[in-house]
């Protein structure tokens, strides 16, 4: 049995890995996944002052609380961002890192670093525009090529990210992964992904790769191809 902590991507919350959850609960193995402060269920707790490092404080005490050893940290999207600070911190009860479709930051930069500059104003002018300068709305399922028949319920579920998860710089000591065991998975099926970057990191670091051909929300258009490859790495991580 392995135990996996998934962390969702901005504007989501647990409600996405719901599939991808009890695929991996039935074949009997351990799964939590937060939702992190200011979205989903946590929406009522939304504030200014939500950065990127009470998400990684939001992980990282679930770890330490439930006890958990020899994890299996996937972190989708933002998550990417989330799950390479908590290695950073907990890297004793972490087995092995997955990277879904994810930010791969280097030390001292932010998910702004990474996003093209017509994406970055678009989050700027929506957030001034719709929330007060500190909190982005949602972006369209439609942009992200998620199947059309979640559409309309990821676009409902979602909820704004405060801005400042997207500015905030990580510190990583290292300057690397310190986790022995790394996997980057790319959704290879969606046209204007900004994730190329962070996937030609992770090859060029040496870390295992796969692709997935799917929109950008791997957990909901092909959960049992996800759920496969995140037991693998169990299995290679053990």
């Amino acid at each position: 049995m392995a135990t996996f902590v998934l962390v969702h991507g901005a504007w989501h919350g647990s409600w996405c890995w719901t599939r991808v959850r009890r695929a991996l609960l039935d074949q009997g193995h351990q799964v939590f996944t937060p939702t992190l402060s200011g979205v989903g269920e946590q929406s009522h707790a939304l504030s200014p002052d939500i950065n990127l490092q009470r998400h990684v404080d939001d992980v990282a005490n679930l770890i330490r609380w439930e006890e958990l050893d020899s994890v299996i940290l996937c972190g989708h999207s933002y998550g990417g961002c989330v799950i390479s600070g908590v290695a950073e911190v907990l890297p004793d009860r972490i087995a092995a890192l997955a990277y879904l479709d994810a930010f791969l930051l280097e030390d001292g930069e932010c998910l702004h670093d990474l996003l093209p500059v017509e994406h970055r104003e678009l989050q700027l002018s929506l957030a001034n525009e719709f929330g007060e300068g500190w909190r982005v709305p949602p972006i369209p399922a439609e942009v992200f090529a998620v199947n059309a028949q979640d559409r309309g319920w990821v676009d409902q579920q979602c909820t704004p990210q405060p801005l400042a998860t997207f500015q905030q710089r990580i510190q990583l000591k290292g300057g690397v992964s310190p986790i022995l065991r790394n996997h980057f998975i790319y959704a290879s099926g969606w046209e204007g992904t900004p994730f190329g970057i962070s996937y030609e990191r992770a090859k060029n670091r040496g870390w295992t790769t796969s692709e997935i051909a799917c929109g950008h929300d791997v957990m909901l258009d092909r959960p049992e191809a996800l759920t496969s490859e995140l037991i693998a790495l169990a299995s290679a991580a053990s």
